[in-house]
């Protein structure tokens, strides 16, 4: 009896499925070795009550916890109501001015340059923005205006202060004033090494 060539191809295919068949079907269960996906348990009754018993405990705190997390979102919230809140440097820069051209519009001081803007880093999260203004002004004055900045609701600060020689009779001085207020860590640009 002779074969036809599709079933001399197909013979050997037959016969080392049939030995795999076989050999799966009869290996042994434990012989299955370290790929074994099926674990028996060790764990006796009263150490998976034990376990049961600290996951309980675990998922008592969660809302402790949800509540802790609550309260400190709003007092970062609260916090965070006096961030400059602006799209671009520009706008932050023009926050600036604003602020320290009403502070001295109260005073009766006006503001006759602003010059260095800048932006840097404040942490991870935020920036400081910071202008310089220049004005003069009495002395009184002065102390009104820096008060003035301290209990302004935004995020400000003055943070350099140079103070020089102005008109003797008329009792001014030259002041050189930069202030300085939190924005966003967006508006910062990154720095490449």
């Amino acid at each position: 009896m002779t074969l036809s060539p599709f079933y001399r191809r197909t013979v050997p295919f037959a016969a080392v499925s049939v030995i795999l068949g076989l050999v799966i079907r009869f290996w042994p269960e434990d012989a299955a070795g370290p790929g074994a996906t099926a674990v028996a348990s060790t764990e006796s009754i009263p150490m998976a009550e034990k376990r049961l018993a600290n996951l309980r405990e675990i998922v008592a705190t969660v809302p402790a916890k949800d509540e802790i997390l609550k309260k400190v979102n709003a007092e970062l919230a609260l916090r965070e109501k006096g961030l400059l809140v602006a799209d671009t440097a520009a706008q932050a820069q023009a926050l600036l001015i604003q602020i320290i051209r009403e502070v001295g519009k109260a005073e009766n001081v006006e503001i006759r340059s602003t010059e260095g803007f800048a932006l840097r880093p404040l942490g991870d999260t935020y920036g400081e923005a910071s202008v310089a203004v220049g004005y003069e002004c009495r002395v009184d004055q002065l102390v009104n205006m820096l008060a003035a900045i301290a209990t302004r609701p935004e995020l400000v600060s003055t943070s350099e202060l140079r103070i020089s020689a102005g008109n003797p009779k008329e009792k001014v001085i030259g002041v050189h004033l930069t202030i300085s207020g939190v924005v966003p860590r967006k508006l910062v640009p990154e720095r490449h090494s």
